[in-house]
């Protein structure tokens, strides 16, 4: 899963399991602790479920990371699984003894509903950015199906931890309640950046760069007679550079606004961007043509998105402070807690240094039949 206060990042994982001693310890966070068997049995879960791993691997937004053995998982990814587990017991004890939370029945409810949205929302997410590459992507099942995969004991740790990230989220100050009410008021602060946009473009040979950006600035000729000009895409010309008009819920809408900038309409951005089309580089000139405001109805999903992003940030830093403060003690076998970058992290498991490993032989003999 991918948690409100990580901003939904989830660890990477893979088709297996990695060896791990039986008698590993597991973690255990200010006093709550999760046993290897547990976390091995997590592991395994994923791996058996095509549906269950599409969904963690779309909401990490990484791919499966699998082991040297037949039937392993590398050990960074189990870091990983690890360091989500440890955020998510973290945040369980800081809002039990900070506000003296509980997971009710509706909480866990809600929790559900709000994991199943996310992980539906990061598959979604995932075919669309594979289909702009002009790949093809389908996520086998649903959300629903997904954490149906997850057994009872792990499905519950995920539930609890999302309803503790929730409930900490809504008593913040900085965040911004997920109502409709609040939406609205934050729609109507930004309504301009929901603008539906139209544009036209030109695809521009290099050589010809520094003559278009005169003629941007001095000709006095139309985007639509500029793009009939210069354009070396016969199609793309007898159109006058038309494309299309985006607005908030389309995929490629902030690449749009990127690419637009602060430029008025009915003309060109002077700043092109690098474009390879058939083995040859142009520089891509877009122009906005028309703005318009987007009803909030449309807009929503939008903004629902822009509103939990402002939260995870929020979120995280506080987040960044429950880690630092956490008492957290990890077998070596599952990662290394350490300081990275000033933030508390588990991360992958030491190995010795191959120039540290001397007096190394080929065993010779018999290998016995069986072992006592």
């Amino acid at each position: 899963m991918r948690r409100l206060l990580a901003l939904f990042v989830v660890a990477v994982l893979g088709a297996g399991v990695y060896g791990i001693s039986g008698a590993s310890s597991g973690l255990a966070v200010d006093g709550s602790r999760v046993s290897a068997s547990t976390l091995r049995s997590e592991l395994a879960a994923i791996a058996a479920s095509p549906t269950l791993t599409c969904h963690v691997e779309a909401l990490a937004q990484a791919g499966v990371t699998t082991g040297a053995g037949g039937d392993a998982i590398a050990a960074s990814s189990v870091a990983a699984w690890g360091r989500l587990r440890v955020e998510g017991l973290a945040i369980q004890q800081f809002v039990a003894h900070h506000f003296l939370y509980r997971a009710t029945p509706y909480r866990l409810s809600v929790a559900r509903s709000s994991l199943e949205a996310e992980m539906t929302q990061a598959v979604t997410a995932t075919e669309a950015a594979f289909a702009q590459q002009g790949h093809s992507f389908v996520c086998p099942g649903t959300s629903a199906q997904a954490l149906a995969a997850m057994p009872r004991e792990m499905l519950n740790a995920q539930l609890t931890a999302q309803a503790a990230s929730l409930y900490l989220i809504a008593q913040m100050n900085s965040t911004i309640p997920l109502t409709t009410a609040s939406l609205h008021a934050y729609f109507d602060a930004h309504a301009s950046s929901y603008d539906t946009v139209c544009i036209s473009v030109a695809l521009v040979g290099v050589s010809q760069v520094t003559t278009f950006v005169t003629a941007i600035k001095s000709s006095g000729l139309s985007v639509a007679a500029l793009s009939r000009k210069y354009t070396v895409d016969p199609k793309l010309a007898a159109k006058g550079g038309v494309y299309g008009c985006f607005g908030p819920t389309s995929s490629v809408y902030a690449t749009v606004l990127h690419d637009v900038g602060s430029t008025p309409i009915g003309q060109f951005n002077p700043t092109p961007q690098s474009v390879s089309l058939s083995g040859a580089t142009y520089a891509l000139f877009v122009a906005p043509t028309k703005r318009s405001a987007t009803p909030f109805a449309i807009a929503a999903p939008a903004v629902y998105a822009a509103v939990q992003s402002l939260n995870a940030t929020a979120a995280g830093n506080v987040k960044k402070d429950i880690l630092f403060r956490a008492a957290v003690a990890v077998d070596p076998a599952f990662g290394r807690w350490a300081l990275v970058s000033g933030a508390a992290t588990l991360t992958t498991p030491g190995t010795p240094n191959s120039a540290d490993v001397t007096g190394s032989a080929v065993l010779a003999g018999t290998t016995p039949a069986t072992y006592k």
